[in-house]
């Protein structure tokens, strides 16, 4: 059995969850408490971090280099475009919500408001808070600047791009930091992406202690 170990909010497992599902690849998940740095997790990725897949006899580290190893064997469906351009397109868009949007966006909020109290690590920054809850705007509207001129992020064709994207925007979702009432465009493609059936195991997702909003699963939201 495929092996995934991860932590439900990360979008970085996340992606690699809906990527997985999407291409009808079942997969056991394990919650890993990676901030714990157990040993034995570090001999499967000594970098510490998750996502982590064991899959095939290998053991798979870093989000995107999963998803990518993910697509060379599994090329059905595809989530990268079948031409150069749409797939640099593509990968430029995932680059840019896993780094500048989780640096600005994610991390501030999510991590602020989850991850410190899971890990034991404090109280909420009120300043790193108003500075995510502020980018957040600036990143939904780029978002409907593309979507307004394309099917989907990418391109006219579903790609890994909305994949980080919505992986990203569902964590953010699960904790009320996304107003979906700043752009009909941006509702609308996570509608389609929310409707998706990769995408139930993500609408699963329970943390103890957190609570999700009573839209987060709804699909006609």
């Amino acid at each position: 059995m495929n092996r995934l170990y991860h932590v439900p909010l990360s979008p970085f497992c996340r992606k690699v969850r809906l990527s997985l599902a999407e291409k009808r690849i079942e997969v056991e998940l394990v919650e890993e408490r990676y901030w714990e740095q157990d040993a034995d997790f570090l001999r499967r990725n000594p970098a510490g971090k998750v996502p982590v897949l064991k899959m095939g006899g290998m053991v798979l580290a870093e989000s995107q280099a999963i998803c990518e190893y993910i697509e060379e064997i599994q090329p059905d469906p595809p989530l990268l475009p079948s031409t150069a351009q749409g797939r640099y397109e593509a990968r430029r868009l995932t680059a840019w919500f896993d780094d500048k949007f989780f640096h600005e966006v994610t991390k501030k909020l999510l991590y602020e408001r989850v991850n410190k109290k899971v890990m034991g690590q404090g109280y909420p920054d009120s300043t790193n808070v108003k500075k995510g809850a502020k980018a957040i705007k600036f990143h939904l509207d780029y978002m409907s600047w593309l979507l307004d001129q394309r099917r989907w992020l990418a391109g006219d064709q579903m790609s890994i791009a909305d994949f980080a994207a919505a992986a990203h925007l569902s964590c953010l979702d699960y904790i009320s930091d996304v107003d979906w009432n700043r752009s009909a465009t941006v509702k609308d493609w996570y509608a389609k992406i929310k409707s998706r059936p990769a995408f139930r195991g993500i609408l699963a997702d329970q943390l103890p202690g957190f609570l999700p909003p009573r839209h987060y699963a709804n699909l006609d939201f």
